[in-house]
């Protein structure tokens, strides 16, 4: 049963999106590993990281909005490891477009959680 921030829509999408970039990169050039393929996996799990952590000072809207922001940063990180991905041919272009789609969705929901802090304090 999910509780607190794992059932923020937000947190779904960038959980499901690191865990499928996690197996995408298990395929990547050894040489790639310590580069690319730990930067890319850091960034995406980073994003959750900061959500969860977000989500529990979500009283005080400006930490709040500070942490989302700190979340949509490593997302658009993220997506520039997508680009290398794609550039150098580790990814195809189909996949690469599935990836920063989903990637662009997150983007849209911390932007929406963002710029809306007050809709996600704890109700007493």
């Amino acid at each position: 049963m999910k509780m607190g921030f794992r059932k923020l829509t937000a947190y779904i999408k960038a959980f499901e999106l690191a865990m499928e970039i996690f197996g995408i990169t298990k395929s990547f050039p050894s040489e790639e590993k310590y580069e690319l393929s730990d930067q890319i996996r850091r960034s995406s799990r980073a994003v959750c990281r900061a959500i969860g952590e977000g989500y529990r000072k979500r009283q005080y809207p400006k930490h709040f909005s500070s942490k989302m922001s700190d979340a949509d940063m490593e997302n658009t990180e993220t997506q520039v490891s997508l680009d290398f991905a794609y550039e150098c041919h580790y990814i195809s272009e189909e996949k690469y477009r599935e990836l920063i789609e989903k990637s662009e969705e997150v983007g849209k929901l911390l932007n929406h959680m963002i710029e809306n802090p007050e809709k996600y304090i704890p109700r007493t």
